[in-house]
């Protein structure tokens, strides 16, 4: 999926650590990935010193579980 919506914490040089996580896992174990890292992030975010940050993350984990869903249905 590499798009220019993938921040440089979820590459390895070019590689996306992301979309490893979605060849490497079953639908349903990075369905579950997904939404694990979604509830953490939101559930921690006011605790945090960056608070945005933890949001922008959460955005990210629902954005590629949103791109991966539209993939599944095409």
């Amino acid at each position: 999926m590499t798009s220019n919506l993938t921040p440089n914490y979820y590459k390895n040089g070019e590689y996306d650590l992301l979309e490893h996580m979605m060849d490497i896992l079953t639908n349903d174990e990075f369905r579950g990935f997904c939404v694990g890292n979604i509830i953490k992030y939101v559930v921690r975010y006011k605790r945090k010193e960056d608070p945005i940050g933890d949001l922008c993350k959460a955005s990210e984990y629902l954005d590629r579980l949103i791109y991966f869903e539209k993939g599944l249905t095409k």
